[in-house]
């Protein structure tokens, strides 16, 4: 006799984060959500000061005069943090690499940025989605907020797999490769954000460089569709004097998130299409929120 595998565990809520664009709310906001344009309960919310684990990855290989500009704005930022925000380091060369273990002593974190080495390849392609991972992980084992954030100064050119889609024909002039070089730029982040859909963390990148050439750019805009699929955001810094600036307004977005646990109905479809809307008071307030999720099977 054969018995039938059981069936893959359901998920019953997801976390998804929000910010309020209109201000602090004169009284306790009441969050309300459509799942598919059917309401689902908003079970429970956790706000601005609640406990909180920020990931750390440092994806740096080259120029001291940008690292290092950064490297003091991270230990400014995380020395700003609560008590109960705890922070974790990883490097991303050849593979994610723990550097200090989330907690809320900010010496581990702070010595290790200082001791690191810029050196090797980029990694942040190769680990994005393993970082979220470890991210999504903890959040569906904790009611604590949690966000990834990248520091990067990453080139495309740079990475060991190579993005170039060199010409394939020399002597054909209508070869698609001559007029789409940036094709397998684009096939790698669209693999990615499907794996990125299924992870409920945001995630944040600061670009320390930004670059001009065709490839570069497309490799910059596809950060910016990962943070806008993860329901968080990209800054691509055009100046050394923008680097703190722009790592000081992460630190911030992550601090005045809220994040809302949502009740899934008993039998979700896989794509999910999210909106939430609040009031404080009798006023309706400005929400940006992550608007779509994939679901996965446990």
């Amino acid at each position: 006799m054969t018995f039938a595998a059981p069936p893959p565990a359901r998920e019953a809520a997801v976390r998804i984060p929000v910010w309020i664009e209109s201000g602090p709310p004169s009284a306790p906001p009441r969050f309300e959500a459509l799942l598919n344009n059917k309401a689902a309960p908003v079970t429970s919310t956790q706000g601005p000061g609640t406990d909180e684990v920020i990931l750390v990855v440092l994806d740096l290989t080259g120029d001291i005069s940008l690292i290092d500009p950064a490297r003091q704005a991270l230990i400014s930022e995380i020395g700003k943090l609560p008590g109960n925000c705890w922070v974790g380091l990883l490097k991303d060369q050849d593979g994610l690499h723990v550097l200090a273990d989330p907690g809320p002593d900010r010496k581990p974190v702070t010595d290790a940025i200082q001791l690191l080495t810029p050196s090797g390849k980029p990694g942040l392609l190769e680990t994005v989605d393993s970082a979220l991972a470890i991210a999504d992980s903890m959040a569906r084992k904790s009611p604590a907020r949690i966000a990834v954030l990248y520091v990067t100064d990453s080139d495309i050119y740079n990475y060991r797999e190579d993005y170039t889609n060199p010409v394939i024909n020399q002597s054909d002039p209508h070869d698609l490769s001559r007029k789409f070089p940036e094709a397998l730029v684009q096939e790698k982040i669209s693999k990615l954000q499907g794996l990125v859909s299924a992870l409920q963390p945001p995630l944040f990148v600061v670009h320390l460089n930004n670059r001009s050439s065709r490839l570069n750019q497309a490799y910059q805009n596809g950060l910016k569709v990962l943070t806008d699929t993860a329901g968080g955001e990209s800054i691509i810094c055009r100046s050394v004097a923008e680097i703190p600036d722009a790592i000081h307004q992460l630190f911030g977005r992550m601090d005045s998130a809220w994040n809302l646990t949502v009740e899934l109905p008993q039998k979700p479809k896989p794509n999910l299409q999210v909106r939430i809307s609040a009031k404080s008071g009798d006023s309706d307030l400005k929400l940006l929120w992550r608007q779509h999720l994939t679901l996965k099977r446990k």
